[in-house]
């Protein structure tokens, strides 16, 4: 099951993590982890490309993402990371918890 835990500050999203595998499908088939990784390469790929904002990756061959963006949180990363949470709960309406859960974890300091 892959499990991501989004993290807030003052109701503003600026990182995620990103933990486990679909088991969907086969390897190489795997419709949900395919989806996720997409999403999740895809907006990782966007605020570094497309933003100003300074931000700290980590990635780890058991299927670990981390991902921040260390302060202030432009708009357009706010708008990408509420596009992930859109993209990543239309794939978890769509398969359901056994495949993917989804949190929200507001902290109080980053």
């Amino acid at each position: 099951m892959i499990r991501v835990c989004f993290y807030l500050k003052d109701n503003t999203y600026f990182g995620f993590k990103i933990k486990g595998h679909a088991d969907y499908g086969c390897c190489g088939k795997d419709v949900v982890c395919a989806g996720v990784s997409a999403l999740v390469i895809n907006t990782i790929n966007s605020i570094e490309e497309l933003t100003g904002d300074c931000s700290c990756v980590e990635e780890f061959e058991s299927g670990l993402v981390k991902f921040k963006i260390v302060g202030k949180v432009s708009n357009e990363s706010k708008l990408l990371l509420r596009a992930l949470r859109l993209g990543l709960c239309s794939i978890y309406e769509e398969y359901g918890d056994k495949y993917i859960r989804i949190f929200f974890r507001e902290v109080s300091h980053v």
